[in-house]
């Protein structure tokens, strides 16, 4: 069941992670973030399949590589 609560938040943060590719909306990574990192402790707590989890470290990896393309990492 956590699983498929962390799946289904990688799949929101997944959606505003493309969104926030629009050029000025990358602010909005700084809020798709802490959103993932939370969908990922919920895939690490789940027992069984961790695809939830890798959904949520991938869109981390994503939000974190248009931050620093921005400029909004150093």
């Amino acid at each position: 069941m956590l699983n498929i609560i962390s799946l289904l938040v990688g799949l929101i943060a997944l959606v505003s992670a493309a969104i926030a590719f629009l050029p000025l909306l990358g602010w909005a990574n700084w809020l798709i973030l802490p959103l993932a990192v939370v969908g990922a402790g919920i895939g690490q707590l789940s027992g069984g399949s961790k695809a939830g989890r890798n959904l949520c470290l991938f869109v981390i990896l994503v939000g974190i590589v248009r931050l620093m393309l921005g400029g909004g990492i150093l």
